[in-house]
């Protein structure tokens, strides 16, 4: 049958509607997934339509995916995330909701202090299990969204759940069920998404997810989750892989609004964010990340990083006050005790950082040529630099300016006389033998010994 579709306005055909495969055995994907050796990404040349919806947000997974990956925050440090991601999104929402535990007596006092906060976003949401008396907790805690896990590959429905395609469909449909008699939005994750067979199972179920959010009159979430980082954003790439495959056919095939479809994805082949960008391209209103990517194995999409992407993609912060990364990771650093790796973009120690003199000679002449943006506007991060055997002249001269403030005619350039007796200082500590960097307390200690008239400023 032809109906003018909604979306595109164009005549198209309505009679893909696909049925559960109940298959005897699982679907493995064995072709792509061989356990002994690397994941294959194949290509079918079928290309889909880009469809960024009219408005993309953030939602952010740092109080439940990301906790479990380190050790559990206390009920303060978790109202100060809560603030700080709040503070971070801005007041039109950028980052839209957050989602927290609430099995334990702590789990809950933290939530119903950052409710009492009456932050508009993030929006809190929860994460249970499946069971009535989880979706009443839900509901007498006042929560109007939660998430549910609904595994989706043959790998979970066969070797994990013990059970065939139908009956886990079944099982999940009455689960759903139970959330609409509670008066609950189910968030429905779709783990393992990207093993899945598509066609045989998740949009099947996904029309059945459909079909009893219209009964209900209340709407049913998607969260379509790369739960083993095998997203795939190149265009022509095949299903399960294809990141565009999978949202064209949720919205295509399902008819899930951009509004409900959301993807999280995991970093376990560096495609996190790639993938999460393509999402949004391709047609999904939400992207679902941790701060500063923390998550199971290599993490989730770093919600910092989308923060950039969303700015490049639209060309505008709408409202997002990029300075709250660095306190993001001050308070994680400095609170929380976490180890950021110093090379990590926008919150590493070092990521706006060089040792190379050739560089610090470019950033002396001017910043734009070595730096990816203004950090110290944009981050609050100043460009530095780090002394080592290979900063040369440069980059002593650019350390002492930056480091005392040293501007207009007070500023040295490398043929200053401090300078140079700094350089040949430093080539004789690693003459000596020495590896490391120098460190900010030696360097300014041997200021204080050639020019103590500068180490007081």
């Amino acid at each position: 049958m032809l109906e003018i579709s909604p979306k595109t306005n164009l005549l198209e055909k309505r009679s893909y509607k696909y049925s559960l495969q109940d298959v005897a055995e699982p679907n493995l994907q064995r072709e792509i997934y061989t356990y002994g050796t690397i994941p294959k990404v194949a290509f079918n040349h079928r290309r889909v339509p880009m469809s960024m919806p009219e408005e993309i947000w953030i939602t952010d997974t740092s109080l439940r995916d990301g906790q479990q990956s380190v050790e559990p925050y206390s009920v303060d440090q978790i109202v100060k995330i809560y603030q700080l991601l709040s503070k971070l999104g801005g007041p039109y929402g950028i980052i839209r909701q957050t989602e927290f535990f609430i099995y334990s007596r702590k789990d809950r006092e933290a939530l119903e202090k950052c409710m009492s906060l009456n932050l508009k976003f993030p929006e809190i949401t929860s994460w249970i299990r499946a069971s009535k008396q989880d979706f009443r907790l839900v509901k007498d805690l006042g929560i109007k969204e939660t998430g549910i896990l609904v595994s989706c590959s043959d790998y979970h429905i066969f070797k994990k759940m013990k059970m065939t395609r139908s009956q886990c469909m079944d099982y999940y449909l009455g689960t759903v069920k139970d959330a609409f008699d509670a008066g609950v939005i189910p968030r429905c994750h779709l783990e393992d998404i990207t093993r899945a067979d598509f066609y045989g199972f998740v949009v099947p179920f996904v029309n059945e997810l459909q079909a009893l959010s219209r009964q209900a009159k209340i709407p049913v979430k998607i969260r379509a989750c790369d739960t083993m980082g095998y997203g795939i954003p190149y265009t022509e790439a095949a299903l399960p892989r294809s990141v565009a495959g999978i949202i064209y056919g949720l919205q295509h095939y399902s008819d899930v609004p951009s509004e409900c479809l959301e993807w999280h994805g995991h970093n376990d082949f560096y495609k996190a964010v790639a993938n999460a960008a393509t999402a949004w391209l391709y047609g999904a209103c939400a992207v679902n990340c941790s701060l500063l990517g923390i998550g199971e194995r290599t993490g989730n999409v770093p919600l910092e990083a989308m923060v950039f992407e969303y700015a490049s993609l639209r060309g505008s912060l709408d409202g997002m006050d990029t300075t709250v990364i660095t306190e993001i990771a001050e308070f994680f650093k400095k609170e929380i005790g976490y180890d950021i790796p110093p090379m990590t973009p926008f919150v590493g120690s070092a990521f706006n950082a060089t040792r190379a003199g050739v560089h610090a000679d470019g950033l002396m002449k001017d910043e734009e040529i070595y730096t990816i943006f203004d950090t110290k506007k944009i981050l609050n991060r100043p460009v530095t630099v780090q002394i080592s055997k290979t900063s040369g002249l440069a980059g002593i001269a650019y350390w002492i300016n930056q480091t005392y403030g040293l501007e207009g005619e007070q500023r040295l350039d490398k043929r200053s006389e401090l300078v140079i007796a700094m350089k040949e200082w430093v080539d004789s500590q690693y003459e000596d033998g020495r590896q490391t960097a120098m460190s900010d307390h030696e360097l300014e200690a041997k200021i204080g010994e050639l020019a103590p008239e500068l180490h007081p400023m």
